[in-house]
């Protein structure tokens, strides 16, 4: 069977298990009221300077016939939408592994190898990839460029380190033992013992939205509502709403829970910056 072509049905999977990785280019407490409204089961640490990795307890990919791939793009999309900072979903399966970048209100771009490490993704998405990120142009492009090209000594896994090598010169650290690759079991019980972990789950929109509004006072607005008191503030909650309500509608259409997701997470974002813009003091 060569490289590009699928795995019969029935043939034996020597792969690893579908797992995946979030990391958020922001500090845990942003993550941790953004995360809730995914909906999902999820423990958050820190992974070094302003970055934080939330490692799914549930394995919504063999639940709902989605692949781990298209699942982790709903997840990083609806993030980043209602965020002003980037996703980085990591997934992997026992035939391809490969990531997503989700970034605000723009099209999510993604790199993908397959098992035996031959890159199978698109050179401008890469290159899209280090400059939303702000890597740095020289070094860091050289180094991703390596990637793109054939390696018979690295497989998927030993790809997707690389790139995590890359990113710890933009302040990644991730946890020792959160590791592509590895079973999902050992991935959480990583997690678990980290001294700043903690658990993220659904606690309801009314706790949600009130911890949103928590990290809005606490930090003085600061980006989760930008332009707040203005203007300006207004028309970008309506238009949080406006977005929602199709990416809503197109994932009921395509009974894709990660867009429903995206779709609910920006209605929520919008209806947050719009209560707080009746609610705040009137001159």
């Amino acid at each position: 069977m060569s490289p590009t072509e699928a795995p019969r049905p029935g043939t034996p999977r020597t792969g690893p298990a579908p797992g995946a990785l979030l990391l958020c280019r922001a500090d845990p407490e942003s993550v941790a009221s953004a995360a809730q409204l995914l909906r999902e089961r999820m423990l958050l640490t820190g992974a070094g300077a302003q970055w934080s990795v939330l490692v799914p307890e549930g394995k919504p990919w063999q639940q709902g016939g989605e692949p781990v791939d298209r699942v982790l793009t709903g997840w990083a999309t609806a993030l980043a939408v209602g965020a002003p900072w980037p996703v980085l979903a990591l997934w992997w399966d026992a035939d391809r592994s490969g990531y997503t970048l989700a970034s605000g209100f723009r099209r999510p771009v993604g790199y993908v190898w397959l098992a035996n490490g031959t890159p199978a993704g698109e050179d401008e998405a890469m290159r899209t990839f280090a400059t939303r990120l702000g890597l740095d142009p020289v070094l860091d492009v050289q180094s991703l460029n390596a990637l793109m090209e054939p390696d018979p000594a690295a497989d998927a896994r030993a790809r997707l380190r690389g790139l995590l090598a890359v990113l710890t010169r933009a302040g990644l650290t991730l946890p020792t033992g959160l590791t592509p690759g590895e079973p999902a079991d050992r991935l959480r019980e990583v997690a678990r013992v980290q001294p700043d972990a903690r658990p993220v789950e659904w606690s309801g929109w009314r706790d949600a939205v009130r911890a949103e509004l928590d990290v809005v006072e606490s930090s003085r607005l600061g980006p989760w509502l930008p332009w707040a008191g203005t203007p300006r503030a207004r028309v970008l909650a309506l238009a949080q709403v406006a977005a929602g309500i199709p990416l809503t509608a197109l994932g009921l259409r395509r009974r894709s829970g990660g867009w429903i997701t995206a779709g609910a997470l920006l209605l929520a974002h919008g209806a947050l910056g719009l209560a707080y813009d009746l609610a705040r003091p009137r001159d």
